[in-house]
């Protein structure tokens, strides 16, 4: 506990019980004697929450971030050109030092920016979690995976709350920033750091603001997004307010940690159910023979009441994939089924399936070859354009799913020169892009185009492909248009 004054205070204290003789049976009783002595105890002192903000305003106050990752680091960059001094936490040893070093551990997000806080001494990264005594708030930014059985797997949460207990000081702020069901920092977090002695609300501040980062939007960057910010109490709200105020164009509070957790899975379950949307229509219009990209693009003109998707060989990312499958689990304690919800995951998670037997077919049709020993070249192993950013791509589930029919493939990706270690497709790991010259291109019986990466000649990739199938309307939108070139 924090440090308080010494006041004499009166209190009853027992003295050794004697026995007496009850006049029932004889039996001895005991009765319990007591007398007033005052002696000094320890009284804490309330957490003054206006001298918090006050230090927030003047930037007397440190950040911690544990997870510098694809959140943490552009989180931290911006609390460093808010003027704090920020220390973020890690257990990858060589990212704690490639991010010392002044070095960008993630393509699209600046070094310059990073080597300019460390030469600024605004920022500097560490593995040692005792200095998180060092900061006054701390926001966590670590994944929030499945399990096999598509369940949520809270264990990085779990793990890292227990951290924090054995280091939680008195009028430190917490905020969980990472995407959970309903109900997780009050059920979760709150209970494992209150063992630390200390009193969410009285001792400490818990809060809850989901993170929204799009890696590699130019448009929209972390200080630009809008943030949600719910707490445990009207104190944590308003130091977490002050917080992120000095940090983001504006914030915007919502009643309970629990409403905040609920704003971040409606706002993927919206575009995880669009996205299903147009993938069902895409497999509707295509035996139809209409193109649904060509429907979107005109539906769009209309000025209100429709805001476009598009379709895809399948989810990517950490939000959209997973953030419903919090949301179903959760409902089931209630007895409430999420069948739209669920019906939206099935259909995105048939897309790849859908692709193969697409590139099958148009491989029979033009080459009158069946899809075993077929040569096949994946463009794109990110899973959006222009990033390095590989969490849970459909073109790794792509490449599985061709292996299983008996293909053979490879991949070109500007930004991903080597496949990393995943959870999920560990036997992927360590496989190399190829270069995109003409001979190696026409080597191949079919070329598929699975992320949209601009860095890539698709004029120059048509001319030399013997058959092109595109997922993501890549060609069409560049103008190169031929009969070798199949929609998918």
């Amino acid at each position: 506990m924090g440090a308080g004054k010494n006041r004499f205070v009166a209190q009853k204290v027992p003295l050794r019980p004697r026995a007496i003789w009850s006049t029932s049976r004889f039996q001895p009783k005991l009765l319990k004697r007591s007398y007033k002595v005052s002696f000094p105890v320890q009284i804490d002192e309330k957490v003054n929450v206006d001298k918090l903000i006050s230090s927030i305003k003047s930037r007397d106050y440190t950040i911690g971030i544990i997870g510098l990752g694809y959140v943490g680091i552009p989180l931290a960059l911006a609390a460093c050109r808010a003027g704090f001094n920020v220390i973020g936490f890690d257990i990858d040893q060589a990212r704690v030092d490639q991010l010392n070093r002044g070095e960008s551990a993630i393509k699209h997000i600046s070094t310059i920016a990073i080597d300019e806080a460390v030469k600024n001494k605004r920022f500097v990264a560490t593995s040692q979690f005792d200095r998180l005594t060092d900061t006054d708030c701390i926001i966590i930014a670590v994944p929030t995976p499945l399990s096999k059985h598509r369940e949520p797997d809270l264990t990085y949460i779990e793990k890292t709350a227990e951290t924090i207990t054995q280091h939680l000081r008195k009028g430190q702020l917490v905020v969980l920033e990472s995407t959970t069901w309903p109900g997780t920092t009050d059920e979760v977090m709150r209970p494992r750091l209150e063992q630390s002695g200390l009193r969410s609300g009285i001792d400490f501040f818990l809060a809850f603001s989901p993170e929204r980062e799009d890696p590699g939007n130019e448009e929209f960057s972390t200080s630009t997004i809008p943030k949600v910010v719910g707490a445990d109490g009207e104190d944590a709200l308003r130091i977490a307010r002050a917080v992120y105020d000095a940090l983001i164009v504006r914030t915007v509070p919502v009643s309970s940690s629990k409403t905040a957790e609920a704003v971040k899975l409606t706002e993927n379950i919206f575009r995880s159910v669009n996205i299903a949307l147009v993938n069902e229509l895409k497999l509707i219009y295509d035996k139809m023979g209409i193109d649904v990209w060509e429907v979107i693009d005109a539906a769009k003109t209309k000025p209100f009441g429709f805001m476009p998707f598009y379709p895809g060989p399948g989810l990517g990312g950490h939000c959209i994939p997973i953030d419903p499958f919090y949301l179903t689990w959760k409902a089931r304690e209630f007895d409430v089924t999420t069948r739209f919800i669920e019906l939206a995951g099935q259909i995105n998670t048939s897309m790849p399936h859908y692709v193969v037997d697409r590139l099958a077919e148009a491989l029979d049709r033009s080459a009158g070859t069946g899809l075993s020993k077929a040569r096949v070249l994946i463009i794109g192993v990110a899973y959006k354009k222009n990033i390095d950013d590989m969490r849970e791509s459909p073109s790794l589930r792509l490449i599985e799913i061709l292996e299983a029919r008996g293909a053979q493939t490879d991949f070109h990706d500007p930004h991903i020169p080597v496949i990393p270690m995943t959870r999920e497709h560990s036997a992927l790991a360590g496989r190399t892009s190829i270069s995109l010259s003409h001979s190696a291109v026409s080597g191949y019986d079919v070329v598929l185009i699975a992320t949209d990466h601009d860095a890539v000649d698709y004029k120059a990739l048509a001319a030399s492909a013997r058959l092109v199938v595109d997922t993501r309307n890549a060609c069409a939108r560049r103008d190169v248009v031929s009969d070798h070139i199949v929609k998918a």
